[in-house]
């Protein structure tokens, strides 16, 4: 729970690059939503040299943006939020490494993601990092999900665990 400050503080700084970018921004994020998931166990970290160098979240359901799609047995990854002073070194790579093991002690058979928007830099550091884009799509029905999900296109990837 020491961390949740922290996990604020890297969704500001992803905020800050979105808009720098020109990207979809994320809109801020209660604390009590990252509360949730650090009691839940879906709040995940990377630490370097004692800093939290990346944040993540997961989830097993995630039915409002992949759909009929969510029946399939998998991993959702979202909120990656990387520290600047770590950005370039490859992070996601090592959430993917970690998500393998993760996804099959859990007998998931994808891991999978999305970004909001037509980040075509993301997308490729992403297809880059061993996922399949899966196009982009507009969702049905975004009323539970964060006010960055309504009225755009969403791009999906995913990767088959084994």
């Amino acid at each position: 729970m020491a961390d949740a400050v922290e996990i604020a503080r890297l969704y500001e700084s992803a905020r800050d690059l979105q808009k720098i970018k020109g990207a979809v921004c994320w809109p801020l994020f209660d604390k009590k939503l990252i509360e949730t998931e650090i009691t839940e166990g879906r709040q995940w970290k990377i630490v370097i040299d004692t800093q939290i160098a990346c944040v993540w979240a997961t989830t097993f359901s995630d039915p409002q943006i992949w759909e009929e799609r969510n029946a399939d047995a998998s991993v959702y990854i979202h909120r990656i939020a990387t520290n600047p002073i770590y950005r370039g070194q490859n992070l996601v790579k090592e959430i993917v490494r970690w998500a393998k093991v993760y996804a099959e002690k859990n007998e998931k058979e994808f891991i999978r993601l999305d970004t909001v928007g037509e980040n075509k830099e993301l997308i490729r550091h992403y297809q880059k990092c061993g996922f399949d884009f899966l196009g982009i799509f507009n969702l049905t029905n975004t009323d539970q999900l964060p006010a960055h999900y309504h009225n755009a296109g969403v791009s999906l990837f995913q990767m088959k665990v084994n």
